[in-house]
């Protein structure tokens, strides 16, 4: 993420526009760090990346805001603006592409586990705001009975497509039972994290994503620069220092500046934020193709 920051020559060393202060692992270390850059004069701070560092620097960060990279949605408010990808980013992406494909009656299937219960919300907010009917979600960690239950869950009939967000445990053996049914997948930004394509039961799939185009030049001076592939993270890391460093050249570091009607542009799309501190984020929708994922609906403003 530092080595993100500094692409294109950007300089984050001591005296520059932008310094970096390590958070380490804690929520106590992130507060020492925090208080370090306000102590140096810090007018806005971006990080840190967990949910409960985020919270707890922004106990103490007074009326500097603070750009938090969790996606933890529940952290935002009092000052914490979220800047991760959000489970009801991927959601509103996808959803809404799918619903124009005429894909309205939508199951959705996650682990038991609270961030599961975040992406089956998101699902259910981002279905009312199209139109789409959101079925109950199916919240297992294995694909026996799945059909069975979209099925009963979606009132005796297969639903057109199916949401399966989180990437890990059951999720291949769940994306093969899809699949065989012959349901359409919908996924959200977690799969950016593996090579979907990689999955036989994920080609034909739809999942949302970082336009790749905006990303790509990112990406290759990323890797130019240090040998290493670009992430999300990464990718939040450049676009959080960019929009710092335009705000503190016009002089607007701060909540007003956060809130500019305009939003931001950045490699991960365009965005807002809104006073409630959560962002809004405009992602792709990629489809899986026997050996790549291709762009079938673009970033919107």
């Amino acid at each position: 993420m530092q080595a993100a920051a500094s692409v294109g020559g950007n300089d984050i060393g001591p005296g520059a526009e932008v310094a970096v202060y390590d958070s380490g692992g804690s929520d106590s270390s992130a507060v020492t760090a925090a208080r370090a850059a306000l102590a140096d004069g810090a007018q806005m701070l971006l990080g840190p990346l967990l949910s409960g560092q985020s919270r707890a620097v922004g106990a103490v960060a007074g009326r500097v805001p603070v750009v938090a990279l969790t996606n933890d949605s529940t952290v935002a408010g009092n000052g914490v603006f979220v800047f991760g990808l959000t489970p009801l980013q991927s959601a509103r992406s996808v959803i809404g592409f799918a619903n124009q494909r005429g894909k309205r009656r939508i199951g959705v299937v996650v682990p038991t586990s609270p961030f599961g219960q975040l992406q089956a919300n998101a699902a259910q907010a981002a279905g009312a705001a199209v139109g789409t009917t959101i079925a109950a979600p199916v919240v297992t960690d294995s694909a026996t009975g799945l059909i069975t239950a979209l099925t009963a869950a979606n009132g005796g009939s297969a639903p057109d497509a199916v949401y399966l967000p989180i990437v890990g445990g059951a999720f291949d053996a769940q994306a093969a039972a899809l699949n065989a049914a012959g349901i359409q997948i919908l996924g959200s930004d977690q799969w950016s994290s593996i090579v979907p394509y990689r999955v036989p039961a994920l080609i034909g799939a739809w999942f949302a994503a970082p336009d790749p185009i905006r990303y790509e030049a990112f990406a290759l001076a990323l890797e130019e620069q240090t040998g290493q592939e670009a992430g999300i993270l990464a990718g939040l890391a450049f676009d959080a220092v960019e929009m710092a460093r335009l705000l503190g050249r016009i002089g607007q570091q701060n909540r007003a500046g956060l809130l500019r009607e305009g939003g931001f542009d950045g490699v991960l799309g365009p965005y807002r934020f809104t006073e409630s501190g959560q962002c809004d984020r405009a992602l792709a929708v990629l489809g899986v193709q026997s050996g790549a994922t291709t762009l079938i609906g673009a970033t919107g403003a």
